[in-house]
């Protein structure tokens, strides 16, 4: 059992992080696309802040590779599927 400091979520609760992804990411990371931060804001035409903003609250998976988040490009494509609304 893997003891956590009080305080600190437990390493498979923490949104974006690996664990997550590999639930419901590919079998080989190879073929992972991963985008940057402001890629995957060009990509949905929003701010860098909106995409960090996302991926904080969990809505939007990601790895946290230092100090920085890649995004894997199959998330991004889920989330807007999953986002888009019939305006009818």
């Amino acid at each position: 059992m893997t003891t956590v400091p009080e305080g600190k979520p437990a390493p498979d609760t923490c949104p974006g992080e690996v664990g997550r992804m590999a639930m419901a990411g590919p079998s080989n990371l190879s073929d992972v696309r991963f985008l940057t931060v402001a890629e995957v804001a060009t990509l949905m035409r929003v701010s860098k802040m909106t995409v960090y903003r996302l991926v904080h609250s969990g809505e939007l998976n990601a790895v946290r590779v230092g100090r920085s988040f890649r995004v894997p490009e199959r998330a991004v494509h889920d989330y807007l599927r999953d986002a888009f609304t019939d305006s009818a």
